[in-house]
């Protein structure tokens, strides 16, 4: 779930805390969901273009929607869940490759496009892996 346009929101929060409200009644300890990549740091490494022009005009751009991202992330970690925020880059609609790079913690460096099949596989895999457990993880080709 998400927004449809940049003035729509906020949604990932909002949605995420009425999410955390149900597991806590129905004792469900799992959530992983997508984030995004201007939403962590940027990584060493990163290129100059990134660093210093893609990035903060993206991040300019959608403030609205990374600050609602913020929060998002900010209300797992201040619950008791056992979350796994997935921060993908420019999503394209490409298929499953199951060759992807990831960084927990961080954003790849020099990762600019993931498809949504390969963010999915990413997201079951991160169920079942105690290592995410409570982090972000980055994303990208």
């Amino acid at each position: 779930m998400g927004p449809r346009g940049r003035t729509d929101g906020p949604i990932a929060s909002t949605a995420t805390a009425a999410i955390l409200g149900a597991m806590r009644t129905e004792g469900v300890r799992r959530l992983v969901v997508v984030s995004a990549a201007p939403v962590g740091p940027v990584p060493d490494g990163d290129s100059f273009l990134n660093r210093h022009i893609v990035l903060p005009g993206i991040s300019a751009l959608l403030k609205d929607l990374y600050a609602d991202l913020r929060a998002m992330e900010q209300a797992m970690a201040d619950s008791l869940i056992e979350w796994t925020a997935i921060r993908p880059p420019k999503l394209v609609n490409k298929p499953l490759t199951r060759r992807y790079r990831t960084v927990i913690g961080s954003n790849v460096a020099r990762g600019y496009t993931i498809s949504r099949a390969d963010v999915a596989h990413a997201m079951l895999a991160a169920i079942g892996d105690p290592v995410t457990i409570r982090r972000a993880i980055g994303i990208a080709y």
